[in-house]
């Protein structure tokens, strides 16, 4: 995982294609995804979370290019959360609002940048 791999995911109904990379910066693992993420384009960041997950003490989840997240994909981001320190970087209107309807907003740590998001998190 030092360099950045890719993964496409099956195109959903509108023919947008999701895309997970990933990097290592300061110890972390950057998960980069891209598209719409739904349950039929979801499996690539699945796997990427989950072997990064098991390899770093941090994940970050860069979600700045993520156009869309549905109900799998919050409960993907809940489940990793549950299992590794994940951190969630710059959602878009979107998400910050499912994360904001679900309550997920108080229970994940989401970030303004990828750069904060390396420092540990603020004290209770």
């Amino acid at each position: 995982m030092d360099s950045t791999s890719g993964n496409l995911s099956p195109r959903d109904d509108e023919g947008t294609t999701a895309r997970t990379d990933q990097y290592t910066v300061g110890g972390a693992c950057v998960v980069v995804a891209r598209g719409d993420l739904d349950l039929s384009t979801l499996q690539p960041l699945t796997d990427a979370l989950a072997t990064a997950g098991s390899a770093y003490p941090v994940v970050i989840l860069d979600a700045t290019e993520i156009t869309f997240g549905d109900s799998t994909f919050l409960n993907l981001v809940l489940h990793t959360h549950s299992t590794t320190a994940l951190r969630v970087v710059a959602p878009d209107e979107q998400l910050r609002r499912l994360f904001e309807i679900t309550g997920a907003d108080t229970v994940l740590d989401i970030r303004p940048s990828v750069e904060a998001a390396l420092s540990p998190p603020p004290s209770p």
